[in-house]
């Protein structure tokens, strides 16, 4: 299985880690600006776009763990290593999103609505929602260049590969960082109305939207890290290279089954059955069929494969690429 036919080479563990760090120390300055701006400004939008960037800040520290863990090697306990666990890690912080984020600002928003308090200091504000902006979309940069690198690796667009990489720290920062740079200008048109009309309607109206945009994007992510958790097979690319990658091995005349589940970021198991070439005896084919599973567990994407003979007069019908 060529590299560049599948989605190994799209997004480096390290480079993962760095989108992370550099929304994590984004978030971070991003929140205590706006928290100052909230306090000073009063603007119920200013106050949720605070309460989006902690819970960011926080779901990075999430998703920091979720990498670490995942990352380390199979053992006896657990064959198939720990990757599955970047997918529990990063549905807290998905949850974190939705807890923290979208229902604060929502309650917020509703709050102001019912009792509407006047906002000042709006050139205040929208420094800060500049300022917010340009760090946001340096975070952005670094998780849409790594999300289009994968992308053309895998031969899909940039929107569907977030959505479907194996990756879900990259997923998760992509989201959230998008959701950002949309949730500061929703901020900056209720602000923007607040000042001009001098109610405080927009303004609360603005919160609310920034809080069920932080909503929408929390329940995708954590049907996404759903999906992966109770087992997601890859498609395209990523399945025809595994495919192609199984029929290859010395002495396979054909592959009539093949099953491949994702076990964590970029980690694949492996079940195929296949036709060998020759009429060996029991003994030697189960040792040529021990061989052939070493030689695919040597390939960057499989933790784990396992091989056996295929049924005579079988096909591959059942298993199509």
């Amino acid at each position: 299985m060529a590299r560049s036919q599948t989605e190994t080479a799209a997004a480096p563990e390290s480079e993962s880690t760095l989108t992370v760090v550099i929304a994590f120390a984004a978030n971070l300055l991003i929140a205590v600006a706006k928290t100052v701006a909230g306090a000073v400004t009063g603007s119920a939008s200013m106050v949720a776009e605070a309460a989006h960037s902690w819970a960011d800040a926080g779901n990075e520290v999430f998703l920091l763990v979720a990498g670490r863990r995942a990352a380390k090697p199979k053992d006896a306990a657990h064959p198939l290593g720990y990757g599955r666990e970047a997918y529990v890690w990063s549905m807290f912080a998905a949850i974190g999103l939705f807890a923290a984020g979208s229902a604060v600002s929502i309650t917020h928003g509703v709050t102001e609505l019912l009792n509407p308090e006047p906002a000042e200091s709006f050139g205040v504000a929208y420094a800060v929602l500049a300022i917010a902006f340009v760090l946001e979309g340096t975070s952005f940069l670094q998780a849409w260049r790594q999300v289009r690198r994968g992308a053309r690796k895998a031969h899909r667009d940039v929107l569907d590969h977030a959505l479907r990489t194996s990756d879900p720290t990259l997923r998760a920062v992509f989201a959230e960082d998008a959701a950002a740079l949309i949730g500061l200008l929703i901020a900056a048109t209720g602000i923007g109305l607040h000042q001009i009309t001098g109610s405080a309607v927009p303004d609360a109206l603005g919160s609310i939207g920034v809080g069920i945009l932080l909503g929408v994007v929390a329940v995708v992510l954590i049907d996404r890290n759903r999906r992966f958790l109770v087992g997601e097979e890859p498609t395209g690319a990523t399945r025809q290279a595994i495919a192609d990658a199984v029929a290859a091995l010395p002495g396979v005349a054909s592959v009539t089954y093949l099953h491949a589940e994702f076990v964590g970021p970029r980690q694949l198991y492996v079940v195929a059955a296949v036709d060998l070439e020759g009429d060996d005896v029991e003994s030697h084919v189960a040792v040529r069929l021990r061989e052939l599973e070493r030689r695919l567990e040597a390939l960057p994407m499989v933790v784990e494969a396992v091989l056996t003979p295929a049924l005579p007069g079988s096909g591959f019908g059942d298993a199509p690429v």
